[in-house]
C-alpha cells in the first residue's frame, strides 16, 4: 500500500524527525507524538517499521494510511523502540505522555520531543525525568530544539486521570491534557452560577443541550442532573478534553444521557436540532487573546439552535462579545455581571 504524499514540515516538526533519524536510525517499532504530516514523514522515513501515531486533535476515526491512531494509551507505546514528537502545551499533557510511554516502551528505546524554546520550560525537564532516567536537550535550531529521554523507570502510580471534587456534585475527572484539570475554573464556576436564571429565561422545553467546548465535562454533567428528561451532547476538538468528559459522566452516573463527541466546533450536530447550547469559550490562542476564535463557535452554536433556541455563554467582561452575540445569534440578555466575567443569553431568531 503507498503512503499518503509526505507534505513540507513546520521546522519544529522537521528539528525532531531529524533527532529521531540521528539518534534511531533503525528503528522497527515507533510512537508518533504529533500532527499527520509528522507521522506520513517518519512512515516514509521508516520503511517497514510499525507506526502508531497520537494527536490530540485528530479524532481517532479519522483516516489513516501507512500508520494506526490510538488513543493516549499504553498501548500506544508497547514495544516502541522510538518515540518521537512534538513537545505538548503543558506541563501536566507532557507529564501524562511520559508515564505511559516510560511503562511501555523498550528498555534501550529513545524518546525525542521537539518545541520552540519560547514554549519550553525547566519544567518539562522535570517532568521527563521522572519517568526516564537520562534526559537531554538537542542543539538548538531555528529557535527550537528537542527533548530526549532514555532509560524508561516505569513502576510509580499512573498520575493520569486524575478527579476531585470541587464545588459541584460529582467527582470532576481529567486527563493531562485537559483545560483546568480537576478542577472548576472560574469562567465554569460563573455560568453554573447563572443556570437558574438561565433555565428560567429560556422559551420552551428543553429536550437538547449541547456544552459546546466541553472541556471535563462540568457543564454537561451539570445540565444532565438538573434536567434528568433532556439529552445532553457534549463536544470538543481534544482527545483530552473528550475523554475527560466521557469519565466524568460516567462516574456521575449521567452517562446514558450525554452523548461525547470529538469534533472540530460541533460540526456533526445538525442544524436546527438544539434547544440550548452552553459555552464557555476560548478566551486566548497561545498568550493573545483571539476573539475571532468565540465569533466562529459563536456562529456554529447559531446553527445547530433551532429558531428560539438558547445560547448561553460566560466571557471576560471587558470583551465585547456581546456586540457579536446580537450580530450572530440574536437577541442578548445579560443574566449576570461580575467586574471579571459577564454571563449572557442569545435567543436564535
Amino acid at each position: 500500500m503507498s503512503l499518503t504524499p509526505v507534505p513540507p514540515l513546520a521546522p519544529v516538526a522537521a528539528l525532531a524527525l531529524d533527532d529521531a533519524r540521528e539518534l534511531s536510525p533503525a528503528a522497527a517499532t515507533i510512537t508518533v507524538i504529533g500532527p499527520d504530516a509528522l507521522t506520513l514523514a517518519v512512515a516514509a522515513s521508516y520503511p517497514g517499521a510499525t507506526v502508531r501515531a497520537f494527536d490530540d486533535l485528530t479524532p481517532l476515526d479519522h483516516p489513516a494510511v501507512g500508520f494506526t491512531r490510538f488513543p493516549l494509551h499504553p498501548a500506544l507505546f508497547d514495544g516502541s523502540d522510538l518515540v518521537v514528537g512534538l513537545l505538548p502545551k503543558s506541563i501536566a499533557e507532557l507529564t501524562d505522555i511520559a508515564s505511559l510511554a516510560a511503562g511501555g516502551v523498550t528498555a534501550d528505546a529513545i524518546v525525542t520531543l521537539a518545541g520552540r524554546d519560547k514554549h519550553m520550560s525547566r519544567g518539562m525537564n522535570t517532568a521527563l525525568e521522572s519517568w526516564f532516567h537520562d534526559v537531554s536537550a538537542s542543539r538548538g535550531r531555528q529557535k527550537s530544539r528537542a527533548l530526549r529521554a532514555r532509560g524508561p523507570q516505569p513502576g510509580a502510580p499512573l498520575p493520569y486521570p486524575r478527579h476531585a471534587s470541587v464545588d459541584v456534585p460529582f467527582a470532576i475527572y481529567a486527563r493531562g491534557g485537559a483545560f483546568a484539570g480537576a478542577t472548576l475554573d472560574i469562567g465554569t464556576r460563573a455560568l453554573l452560577d447563572a443556570f437558574p436564571a438561565i433555565f428560567a429565561s429560556h422559551r420552551g422545553s428543553i429536550e437538547h443541550i449541547v456544552d459546546l467546548g466541553c472541556g471535563t465535562g462540568v457543564l454537561a454533567t451539570s445540565a444532565a442532573l438538573r434536567l434528568p428528561q433532556a439529552r445532553v451532547t457534549a463536544t470538543d476538538r481534544s482527545w483530552a478534553a473528550v475523554a475527560s468528559t466521557r469519565l466524568t459522566v460516567d462516574h456521575a452516573g449521567v452517562g446514558s444521557r450525554v452523548t461525547v463527541t470529538q469534533d472540530d466546533a460541533g460540526a456533526t450536530i445538525a442544524d436546527g436540532t438544539v434547544d440550548m447550547v452552553l459555552f464557555n469559550p476560548p478566551f486566548h490562542d497561545g498568550a493573545a487573546v483571539d476573539e475571532d476564535m468565540s465569533h466562529r463557535m459563536f456562529r456554529s452554536a447559531a446553527r445547530m439552535l433551532r429558531p428560539g433556541g438558547s445560547l448561553a455563554v460566560v466571557y471576560n467582561s471587558h470583551l465585547r462579545h456581546r456586540t457579536a452575540l446580537e450580530r450572530i445569534v440574536g437577541p442578548t440578555d445579560q443574566m449576570s455581571r461580575t467586574p471579571k466575567f459577564t454571563v449572557t443569553l442569545s435567543r436564535r431568531r
